[in-house]
């Protein structure tokens, strides 16, 4: 990497920037990332949040920070494109891509309606149908890896199910939240995990193997308490109608989609580059999908001359999808390696260090405190797990926190608290899903994203479980000379 960089410097006759300087020192370093953070809290309170809003925020910020630079403009210009030139952004960006093709074309080949068919033949009503969502849900969310995705999908068609067997709204639409949080934090294809991974230089399957604990720590109490208080207080009885649409909706075809998600599954932990994995699950579910009559190859793949895009489909979905969030996690990246150049990101380690001494139950708590307080301010999860991973890097490899611990703190905290928060992409997602459903059934009760954050069990969970672990130790690991997992810190 560090010749190709020399090469490319040769060639176009510049310099990789290794210092800036700012007016107000380290504060003008900070001014690109902090006004974005602000710039996100804003947008979000004022319910104007967006992906192409926060693109601009950051756009903005970085032209502030130009206005601070002391340093010549053309080497702050030159740090911008080196911090854009980061391999951590390009490689996550290129991962989400394949990551979403995969999962539309996962969902071309029905499988929501699949889970749905396994709802419908059980019989379940109340308390019983939403664990059962929940469960469903984060099958789902970690097959194809989006809980955005997730959301959108069980939104529409499980809970209509669910109310119309009887289940408590605000719980059944707790349940679709905390079952998106399951497979966001661990599926190897979800955009938190590839970020996490990638931020800290690990690999996703040894991530995803690391992590499997946690998730599960915090959905056995969960799948619990939904089946215990998921039961509806009979304001929205079932109907026949209700029921009816249900069944329509359901095809236990869309189950077979599950041998492709398998597929990805078993090669990515076995240790096959994540892009190959997922080549092979979009390469085997197209002609599943045909030779079941699950979809056309035009909904996977067409030409549209009257469309303004011109390609439509499942594979195209699947890139436009993450094109704003791509450009948004390589303009976030360069805004941390300005703090970087400035010295920024040296003051505020030292002053973490300066507390945290030789404690390292401090140093992991100061790892949770940074994502959390991230993640409460900026509604993309993603996009708070970016701006939290330059920290969470410096701070782990400076008490030599194994990378895989150092990615799990990061995803589980930021996959948690992105689908609580009432202010949160997902959960107004959620919220604008089912109101619109409330054109097909009218009587659909709409649940306020202020009411169901207490009951996302699998997220409240999830950060108190890394909370613990932090204070505790517990599945702490130290990193070897060689990447190797140590249980003890090592002595040189």
């Amino acid at each position: 990497m560090a010749k190709d960089a020399e090469e490319l410097a040769r060639v176009t006759g510049s310099k990789q920037i290794q210092q800036l300087e700012f007016r107000a020192g380290a504060f003008g370093a900070a001014v690109p990332l902090l006004f974005f953070v602000i710039w996100a809290i804003t947008t979000s309170v004022l319910q104007l949040s967006s992906e192409i809003g926060l693109v601009m925020g950051a756009v903005i910020g970085l032209t502030l920070g130009l206005l601070f630079s002391k340093s010549k403009w053309g080497d702050y210009a030159q740090g911008l494109f080196d911090g854009l030139a980061q391999p951590i952004g390009v490689i996550a960006m290129v991962a989400w891509f394949y990551a979403g093709m995969f999962a539309q074309v996962l969902q071309v080949g029905g499988l929501v309606e699949g889970l749905v068919w396994i709802g419908a033949i059980t019989g379940l009503t109340g308390g019983m149908f939403v664990a059962l969502t929940f469960l469903l849900a984060a099958v789902f969310s970690t097959a194809v890896g989006t809980g955005y995705g997730t959301t959108v999908a069980f939104c529409t068609l499980m809970y209509p199910a669910g109310i119309a067997t009887e289940a408590e709204p605000v719980m059944l639409f707790a349940a679709i939240l905390a079952g998106a949080v399951f497979g966001d934090n661990l599926a190897p294809v979800s955009d938190t995990t590839i970020v996490s991974a990638t931020t800290q230089d690990a690999d996703v399957p040894g991530v995803v193997r690391s992590r499997f604990k946690y998730a599960i720590v915090a959905a056995i109490p969960t799948t619990i308490l939904f089946a215990v208080f998921g039961g509806g207080a009979g304001s929205v009885s079932a109907d026949e109608a209700a029921q009816t649409a249900m069944l329509e909706s359901a095809n236990p075809k869309g189950l077979m989609m599950l041998l492709p998600f398998a597929l990805v599954l078993i090669l990515a932990l076995s240790g096959h580059h994540l892009i190959t994995s997922l080549t092979w699950g979009i390469l085997s579910s197209i002609p599943l999908i045909l030779i079941l009559s699950l979809g056309s190859f035009s909904d996977i793949i067409r030409f549209n001359p009257d469309s303004d895009a011109i390609v439509e489909g499942a594979l195209v979905s699947g890139i436009t999808g993450y094109v704003n969030m791509a450009i948004l996690i390589l303009l976030i990246v360069a805004a941390a390696h300005l703090l970087r150049l400035g010295g920024t990101m040296e003051v505020i380690t030292n002053g973490l260090v300066k507390w945290i001494k030789s404690s390292i139950r401090r140093a992991e708590f100061a790892i949770w405190g940074i994502v959390a307080l991230l993640n409460s301010a900026i509604t993309i999860n993603t996009a708070a797990e970016i701006a939290a991973a330059p920290f969470v890097r410096e701070l782990g490899e400076k008490y030599r926190i194994h990378r895989y611990r150092r990615a799990n703190m990061l995803d589980a905290v930021t996959s948690a608290l992105g689908y609580i928060f009432p202010w949160g992409a997902p959960v107004l997602l959620g919220w604008s899903t089912i109101q619109l459903m409330q054109d097909t059934y009218e009587w659909l009760p709409v649940v306020a994203p202020t009411s169901v954050f207490p009951f996302v069990f699998q997220g409240w969970f999830l950060v108190i479980v890394m909370l613990i672990a932090a204070l505790t130790g517990w599945g702490l690991r130290y990193e070897g000379k060689n990447g190797e997992e140590l249980k003890e810190a090592p002595r040189d």
